[in-house]
């Protein structure tokens, strides 16, 4: 069974207007909400869930011809079968805990959706398109196991932003990679989106960077090197050595090649530009040795 859920405000107010909810207000609709899914839970009924998104709802229902005050609408909106990736299944928690959860899940779900147009867009869905993005997505996902050996023990924060050659549109991409007694920890879904937005990114020619920020509870086991932004030509390097390590991959022609500890420092100040948080008392890295992507037949394209 699907069911859609309006769990942010914005959306219940946008999606009121067409008579799905009665007279409930917003926080009545979550409660009465959370008894139907307990019982459908309790009486051993799987249930899939999804983020009942006014926008999105709207667009669905207008692309098929449906009507949204329509029951069967939001019932073919919970159920569509074109939802990237396994179905977020319902296991009893109470909605508290599950509402950041599932819209964390959304969330990845777009971004996913997104790129898997572009790797779609880059490589096409014919056969040989086909064969290039297993190619591709092989390629990214040893990419993601050896950022997570060389990450080391911890909690680390994996993030991605990349666009096409020809002012493509930029995808982003964020993803904790947790690593325990030498075990990579499964990251669900935004594992998934990460790596398909590095496969369009791969696929497209595409231009981007790539920062794995180390674990702030974990000390750096060395400084920065001389000259570099932090070190002794950039500041006390007693202090750095106490802050959170960011290596950095440039991607350019899809191409990742490691960026030096100055071109970390940069692309942190664009990231701050752009209105990201500056890590505090961090200390650029350069990016370690990747593997490089099986060229086929000596080409000089994207994929070789």
């Amino acid at each position: 069974m699907a069911v859609a859920l309006a769990v942010e405000a914005a959306d219940f107010a946008g999606l009121a207007k067409y008579g799905l909810f009665g007279a409930l207000g917003h926080q009545e609709y979550l409660l009465r909400a959370e008894e139907q899914l307990t019982a459908l839970y309790d009486h051993g009924l799987e249930v899939h869930l999804r983020v009942l998104e006014a926008a999105d709802f709207e667009d669905y229902c207008s692309a098929l011809g449906l009507d949204p005050r329509a029951p069967a609408a939001r019932v073919a909106y919970a159920g569509d079968p074109e939802l990237a990736g396994e179905p977020f299944v319902y296991a009893g928690e109470p909605l508290a805990e599950l509402v950041p959860v599932l819209l964390d899940d959304h969330r990845a779900r777009v971004r996913m959706s997104v790129a898997c147009a572009a790797l779609l867009g880059a490589l096409g869905d014919d056969p040989v398109g086909q064969r290039r993005m297993a190619a591709v997505m092989r390629y990214v996902t040893s990419v993601y196991l050896a950022l997570a050996e060389g990450a080391g023990e911890g909690c680390h924060l994996l993030t991605l932003r990349c666009h096409g050659p020809e002012d493509g549109e930029e995808l982003t991409s964020a993803v904790d990679v947790c690593v325990e007694e030498g075990r990579l920890r499964p990251a669900g879904r935004d594992a998934e989106a990460f790596c398909v937005t590095l496969a369009a990114g791969v696929a497209s020619g595409g231009e981007g960077a790539l920062l794995l920020h180390g674990d702030p509870s974990t000390p750096p086991a060395d400084g920065p090197p001389d000259g570099s932004p932090g070190g002794p030509a950039g500041g006390s390097a007693g202090a750095a050595r106490s802050g959170p390590r960011v290596r950095g991959w440039a991607l350019a022609g899809g191409r990742l090649r490691p960026m030096t500890a100055h071109e970390v420092f940069d692309e942190l100040a664009d990231d701050a530009a752009r209105g990201l948080p500056f890590p505090p008392g961090v200390v650029p890295q350069p990016g370690f040795p990747l593997p490089g992507f099986p060229e086929a037949g000596g080409g000089g394209g994207p994929l070789g």
